[in-house]
Formats: structure tokens, C-alpha cells, sequence
């Protein structure tokens, strides 16, 4: 029987790890269909961006309270999971427990250590259901969630709970039949928390309690696994792109825009046409059409969006009514190469469909909204730039399209004739000193 469990596990383990890598590869494929980037400059203030926005969740403590609850749950994630290892190890080998003995007193620290963590992230994540369904804070109702989006998060809310719930109940279990001497449940020593909950099960038998304690054990690590595999296609891969997205963020000062050489070099040629070279080839394109034209840290930033509605928030266009969500921007970019990514798999490679990332996800109206006023960059806690998006798909539009509105052309006409948005002639723009 023992080695039908364990030939199981590993087969489960298997095909889970399996599954979540070809994801994960779909997915680094998606982010590789950008143009390429350079951002390997000044490594030691990259890993400094790491560690105090990924890592330490710097932005996030602008408000302390709710700062230190997703702490509690971040911390839940990466430190509680540790004890993955030994539940992997104990279902290969058919052990229990495996490092209970090697680490003496300090197994006994890190389980009581992983059960307050684990009280913590079940408290949290139901005052997090609180604030998304009862409390109803409007970044969670916006429209931008509507239907999949808004169940997301509280799939991923119950999940939590349900895997501490059967870590916190395993445990209790166990230490009830460690108490009563079962020779497959090594000693851990005193817990806590195990030890108040353990009151529930002392007067059941030990046959119920292996049985709750093995049901527990595997609902938890089948849980886990599939935990896993769904991160892929959540919101919550954030959990692991913020990291590589804090390093590769951009180091220049908020509010520099990148300028396209190509329409520099016109502008130079034009007024010296005699550093104009021969053969200059004319751009590919101008701007972004679709996500072949972001770079691949503009998708990446997409595929990091946690959907937590802070830059729409800040947006000052949003919050005077209008059509653009900067939140939307990031999920829409992202549910284009989604599909594009279904169109790969389909056909092996990309077949035309017909639609684009401007017009087909991403309307007109919304760019046009954008004040470029950075707020909703400067408010996401994982380094996400929805302005490049936004300013690369304008770029498209007036560029490629000619689309901008009357009073956009009449700036940019007289920017062109007179050096300024005003039309007046560039000799009589110090007459106002004169007066």
C-alpha cells in the first residue's frame, strides 16, 4: 500500500511540474514576441530595486495597514511553502516528517514558526474577502473587473485559506498521535497553535485521525500543485514575474520619454540636408500597432500586473470620468497575447487574424484620455509602465493613421512652422518683453 501512495505522489508531482513548465514556457515566448531591449546597465542598482520593491514591497507601505497584511501573506507564501520540501520528501521516500530528527529543537521553531504564519495568512485573507465583497473598496468594483477578473481574486483568496486550513488541522491531528505514541509520528515537540486545536480530535480514535491526517496531507499537497498551475493563467503570476520586473524596471527619471532616432534623424535631415545620408532606410514602423511593436518589458510588465487598480486610482482622467483605466491597459495587452498565443499553439506559428492591440482591445478614445502625467507609474508597487504602452500605441495612431484630434494637428503644424504650439511667427516671440 505504501508504495502505491508513493508512486502516486510521484506521479501527480510529476505531471503537475510538468504541466505548470509548459505554461511558464508559453508564456516566456509571449513576453520574447516584443522587440528587443537592452536592460542589463548598472546591475547594482537593479538588485537594489529587487530587493526593496519586490522583496521588501517598498511602494506598498504608503498605506502601513494594508501593507503589513499582504506582508503577512507574501511572507505565508514564500516561508510556509518552504515546508513543501519535507511533505515532497516524505511522499518520494514514504518517510514522515523526515527532518524532524535531524533538526532537533530547530524543526520544532520553524513548524511553530510556520503555524503563526499560517493563522496570520488565514486572518488576512478573509479580511481581504471582506474589503473585495462586503466593504466593496471601488478599485475592486470598478467595470475594468467585471466577470473572470473579480472571481480570480477571490478563488485565489479561498485557496489560501482552504491550504492553511489543512496545514493548521494536519498538524493537530499529528500531534495527537504523536502524544499517543504512534510509531509513524515522530515527536515534533510543543505547538502552540496545534496544541489548542488538537482539543477537537483527542476523543477520536487513532484509525480516524490517520485517516483526517493522510486526507489532509494529500488534500494539501494536491493542493498546492494545482495552486501552482493555475498561477499561470491568474492574475497572481505576479508572485513570480515582480521580481524579474523590479530588476529590468526603468532607471531614468520619472517623466523621460523615449524618443524614436528614426524622427529625430528627419527633423536634423530637414533642417541640414546635407548630413542626410543616401541610404538611410525609412522605419519599419512608427510606434505600436500591436504587442510585436512593444518591447518585450512592456509585455512582461503586462503578464506582472497584479490588477490592483492603484494607477487607475491616481489616474486623473479616470477620476474625472473618462473612458481610460490604466489597469485596463495592462490586462487588455495582456489578453492579446493570450490570444496570440493561442493562435501559436493552433497553427505553429502566427496566422493573421485580423485584429491588433490598438482599435481591437484598446480603443481610441482611452489614449486620447491620457494626460502622460506618470501617477500611474509612479503608483504601482511592481515597476509596471502603462504610459510606454499608452504613448507607443498615440504614436501609431498620429503617426501610421493620421488620427489626432483637429486641435492636436494645429499644435503640431505650428510646432513644425514656427518652433512652438502658438501660431505666431518665430521673430515675434520676444514681443512681449518689449512692452
Amino acid at each position: 500500500m505504501q508504495y502505491i501512495q508513493q508512486i502516486l505522489f510521484v506521479a501527480v508531482s510529476v505531471v503537475s511540474i510538468w504541466l505548470f513548465a509548459r505554461k511558464i514556457g508559453e508564456i516566456r515566448r509571449n513576453i520574447l514576441l516584443g522587440k528587443d531591449e537592452n536592460l542589463s546597465d548598472n546591475p547594482s542598482l537593479r538588485w537594489k530595486n529587487l530587493l526593496l520593491l519586490a522583496f521588501g514591497q517598498k511602494k506598498m507601505f504608503s498605506n502601513p495597514l494594508v501593507a503589513i497584511m499582504h506582508f503577512v501573506i507574501y511572507a505565508g507564501f514564500i516561508i510556509i511553502n518552504l515546508e513543501v520540501l519535507e511533505i515532497v520528501l516524505d511522499g518520494i521516500f514514504g518517510s514522515h516528517r523526515l527532518f524532524a530528527q535531524p533538526l532537533g529543537a530547530l524543526y520544532n521553531w520553524l513548524i511553530n514558526a510556520f503555524e503563526f504564519l499560517a493563522a496570520g495568512v488565514l486572518l488576512v485573507c478573509i479580511i481581504f474577502l471582506c474589503r473585495r465583497n462586503i466593504i466593496k473598496l471601488k478599485r475592486f468594483i470598478n467595470k475594468d473587473l467585471n466577470g473572470w477578473p473579480r472571481s480570480d481574486a477571490n478563488y485565489i483568496l479561498f485557496t489560501e485559506i482552504i491550504l492553511m486550513s489543512l496545514f493548521l488541522t494536519m498538524n493537530a491531528t499529528d500531534l495527537v498521535l504523536q502524544e499517543r505514541g504512534n510509531s509513524h509520528y515522530p515527536a515534533t515537540g510543543q505547538l502552540y497553535l496545534s496544541g489548542i486545536l488538537s482539543a477537537a480530535f483527542s476523543g477520536l480514535s487513532d484509525g480516524t485521525l490517520v485517516i483526517i491526517e493522510r486526507t489532509c496531507w494529500w488534500l494539501h499537497i494536491v493542493g498546492i500543485f494545482a495552486f501552482l498551475n493555475y498561477l499561470p493563467y491568474s492574475k497572481h503570476l505576479h508572485i513570480m514575474l515582480a521580481f524579474p520586473n523590479a530588476y529590468y524596471a526603468r532607471l531614468e527619471v520619472q517623466g523621460k520619454m523615449k524618443n524614436m532616432p528614426s524622427v529625430q534623424n528627419e527633423v536634423l535631415y530637414a533642417m541640414q540636408p546635407e548630413l542626410a545620408p543616401t541610404d538611410a532606410a525609412p522605419p519599419a514602423r512608427f510606434g505600436a500597432k500591436d504587442i510585436f511593436d512593444l518591447s518585450w518589458k512592456n509585455l512582461m510588465d503586462a503578464y506582472s500586473c497584479t490588477e490592483c487598480g492603484r494607477c487607475t486610482a491616481a489616474c486623473p482622467a479616470n477620476t474625472t470620468g473618462k473612458l481610460l483605466s490604466p489597469r485596463k491597459i495592462m490586462m487588455a495587452t495582456r489578453d492579446r497575447m493570450e490570444d496570440v498565443g493561442k493562435n501559436i499553439n493552433a497553427n505553429k506559428q502566427f496566422v493573421d487574424d485580423s485584429k491588433s492591440l490598438l482599435h481591437d482591445y484598446i480603443s481610441v478614445e482611452e489614449l486620447r484620455a491620457c494626460t502622460t502625467c506618470n501617477a500611474c507609474v509612479e503608483e504601482c508597487p511592481v515597476s509596471i509602465s502603462p504610459l510606454e504602452i499608452i504613448i507607443e500605441l498615440r504614436r501609431s495612431l498620429i503617426m501610421e493613421e493620421s488620427n489626432a484630434p483637429q486641435e492636436w494637428n494645429g499644435m503640431f503644424s505650428n510646432t513644425e512652422n514656427n518652433f512652438a504650439p502658438w501660431k505666431f511667427s518665430p521673430d515675434e516671440r520676444d514681443q512681449w518683453a518689449r512692452s
